[in-house]
């Protein structure tokens, strides 16, 4: 499967290559079956914990990835399954992680909430509401203390929205011009909570207009629209002209986590949201417009059955962290003389 690397993928105005949209079934095919067999073996007590599944909003993390260079960097919350898929990670180390085992990700200590790659610049996978985005404007002030042309994508849900922080991060990011994308993947619920009952703002976008930042809804049920949306924003960023403030409108088909009952909301509403499914669009237009056969799209699906069965073996047969790892990683050694006054 491609990796990150943005590499021109349209090749007229409002067209795409057939690499990107075998890119982009591909890899939103891979987070679908993936998360879908994370859920049945959570079902199953082999993963434990907290676990929230990606099912539904494939197209931010896919859609995005295809705009942007394998050195920008990546930060989002604890739904962080997807983001680390589309950018190459083994699906290997990130079922490893789930299951606690010593071949995952962050060695079995972090489990779902604390996913990291960083050969991928994929920065976590945090636990905490909204703790991410101040981290994502940082992120964004050490590429343009360093003059580097490299951006932070920052991606919260849409009760991140609520914490001071996010104010202040988008604050300080408008005053000095960060090369920064805020992206709220507005699923409609905030664990269980719908935007319409935590707020007069229901049009989250306009938050950043606050702090005179250009910032746009965005249909991210639809992958194109994700990759126009974040390629004019990244432009802007490595113009010097600062962040942006993306409102990807998407919908997750699952529970807010794994102990969610859904009770508030209906079936049909899920059904309606599934009738604009992100998987089932690229499909349709790779079929109509003949990029792909078929033939060739069912290979696609095989090969991507057979990583998850795969990741699945792999992290059955991994071993769990030896007791003495619980005391390694907490603290960086730094790599200069650190003395005390």
């Amino acid at each position: 499967m491609a990796t990150s690397t943005a590499a021109k993928p349209k090749s007229a105005k409002g067209t795409y290559s057939r690499e990107t949209y075998l890119y982009w079934f591909e890899s939103m095919y891979l987070m679908r079956r993936f998360e879908e067999k994370a859920g049945q073996l959570y079902g199953m007590q082999k993963i434990r914990g907290f676990c929230h599944l990606y099912i539904g909003q494939e197209a931010c993390a896919a859609g995005a990835v295809t705009a942007l260079t394998k050195d920008d960097k990546w930060i989002t919350a604890y739904r962080d399954h997807g983001h680390p898929l589309a950018l190459g990670t083994s699906p290997n180390a990130v079922m490893a992680e789930l299951y606690g085992k010593e071949t995952g990700t962050t060695k079995g200590k972090g489990g779902s909430m604390h996913i990291f790659d960083k050969e991928r610049h994929f920065l976590g996978g945090h636990g905490i509401v909204g703790g991410q985005v101040p981290l994502g404007a940082g992120i964004a002030f050490a590429e343009k203390y360093k003059g580097t042309q490299n951006l932070c994508i920052c991606y919260m849900g849409d009760g991140a929205v609520r914490q001071g922080a996010f104010h202040e991060a988008l604050n300080l990011a408008m005053l000095w011009k960060l090369p920064v994308i805020f992206v709220i993947e507005n699923n409609g619920y905030a664990m269980g909570t719908s935007v319409q009952r935590t707020s007069n703002v229901t049009e989250l976008y306009t938050l950043g207009e606050s702090y005179d930042m250009p910032s746009e809804p965005v249909d991210a049920m639809n992958v194109e629209a994700v990759h126009e949306a974040v390629a004019r924003a990244a432009e802007r960023a490595r113009a010097g002209e600062g962040p942006t403030l993306l409102e990807f409108r998407t919908y997750r088909y699952k529970g807010h986590s794994m102990s969610d009952p859904q009770k508030y909301r209906s079936k049909d509403e899920v059904e309606e949201y599934k009738q604009r499914d992100p998987v089932e669009q690229v499909r349709h237009t790779i079929l109509t417009k003949k990029i792909a056969t078929e033939g060739e799209l069912a290979a696609i699906e095989e090969k991507v059955n057979a990583q998850v069965e795969e990741s699945v073996r792999f992290a059955e047969e991994s071993n769990f962290p030896d007791a003495s790892e619980a005391l390694t990683d907490v603290y960086a050694e730094p790599d200069y003389p650190y003395v005390l006054d």
